[in-house]
C-alpha cells in the first residue's frame, strides 16, 4: 500500500496500480529501457495491473515471467472496459497511467490519474482527465515511489 496525504487534495491509500500498454510503458510495442526494473520496485508496495488492448500483439510475452496481472481487453468501447476495470478494483484504492483517450476514463475514476507525454503523445482528454501530467512513464512511476512529489503537486 502507498499512503499519500495531500493538504487540500485529501489522504489517498493505494493498493493497486493500473497501466496502459501501448504508448505508456511500450513504444512500437516495445516496453521502454528501465520501466521493467521500476515496476519490480513496486512489488511489496501494490497490485501492477497492465491493462491493454495490445495493438502490437506483445504484451503477454513481454510480461511471461513478471508477478503483473496482464489483461487484455477486446477492441471496442476499450475506454469504458478500462473504467470498468478500474471500479471493479475499487477506484478510491487506484491509480491509473495512461496517455490515449481510451485512458481519459479510467484516469479520472481513479483516486489518482497521471497522463504521461511520450513519443506517441497524449490525447487532451486523458491530460484533463488526469490529476497530473508528466513528460515519461520514468517519471509518472518515480512519483509513486516517491510520494511527497504527488503531495508537492496536488497539495493546495
Amino acid at each position: 500500500m502507498i499512503d499519500i496525504n495531500i493538504p487540500g487534495f485529501g489522504e489517498v491509500y493505494l493498493e493497486h496500480l493500473v497501466l496502459d500498454y501501448n504508448g505508456t510503458l511500450a513504444f512500437d510495442g516495445r516496453l521502454i529501457k528501465e520501466v521493467a526494473y521500476l515496476l519490480e520496485q513496486f512489488v511489496d508496495r501494490l497490485h501492477v495491473h497492465i491493462l491493454t488492448a495490445d495493438t502490437f500483439g506483445s504484451v503477454k510475452k513481454m510480461f511471461a515471467d513478471s508477478p503483473c496481472t496482464v489483461h487484455v481487453i477486446s477492441s471496442g468501447q476499450e475506454d469504458v472496459k478500462k473504467a470498468d476495470y478500474v471500479e471493479q478494483l475499487g477506484c478510491a484504492a487506484t491509480a491509473c497511467i495512461g496517455n490515449g483517450r481510451n485512458d481519459r476514463l479510467m484516469l479520472k475514476k481513479a483516486a489518482l490519474g497521471i497522463a504521461v507525454m511520450q513519443q506517441e503523445g497524449a490525447s487532451p482528454e486523458a491530460l484533463l482527465a488526469a490529476d497530473v501530467v508528466t513528460s515519461n512513464i520514468l517519471d509518472a512511476l518515480g512519483l509513486l515511489l516517491h510520494p511527497k512529489r504527488v503531495a508537492a503537486t496536488l497539495r493546495c
